[in-house]
């Protein structure tokens, strides 16, 4: 699946990324791509993550990868919103695309053109959720290995199992 989300409706739809934003956009940014990484890892994902540059004067389109997550500035007088449009409209047909927005008019134009809709809460949802089940993952293992047995061989296991009876019998 591509996921495709447009940048600054998804960082203004969540409080987290939201106070990060009001001190300091371009960390707010960098936060989100490496959120998005961490769950394109997680999910098998292809995300694209599209900015507005359209009222920069002299703004070109600027594409680069940032840890596997294509990252698209928009060129001026270009909105996210055109960008995901024609990207949509061009490509539906040959992949699976997912375009993250709360733009109603947005959600409109692409389902439309054969992509699917997600809001920024059902995207919030899934990477909180991520999050949750990675951490009670990792609290598994620690326990797992905080047992002495989880870290040795059967055959030792077996051995020192023997040495005790040994033991006890003395």
């Amino acid at each position: 699946m591509h996921l495709i989300v447009d940048g600054y409706n998804f960082i203004n739809a969540w409080s987290y990324l939201r106070m990060i934003a009001e001190d300091d956009l371009e960390a707010a940014r960098k936060k989100l791509i490496d959120i998005l990484a961490d769950f394109s890892g997680y999910k098998g994902y292809r995300i694209t993550v599209v900015f507005d540059s359209h009222l920069v004067k002299g703004a070109r389109r600027k594409k680069e990868v940032i840890n596997d997550i294509e990252v698209v500035f928009t060129k001026e007088g270009e909105t996210a919103d055109n960008y995901i449009e024609k990207y949509v409209y061009k490509n539906a047909s040959i992949e699976k695309i997912t375009v993250v927005t709360s733009d109603y008019l947005e959600q409109l134009m692409i389902l439309g053109d054969g992509a699917i809709r997600m809001t920024p809460r059902e995207l919030i949802y899934q990477l909180e959720s991520y999050k949750k089940e990675l951490e009670r993952k990792a609290g598994e293992k620690t326990l797992k290995k905080e047992r002495v047995e989880d870290a040795l061989d059967c055959s030792v296991i077996k051995k020192l199992e023997k040495f005790k009876k040994k033991l006890d019998q003395a």
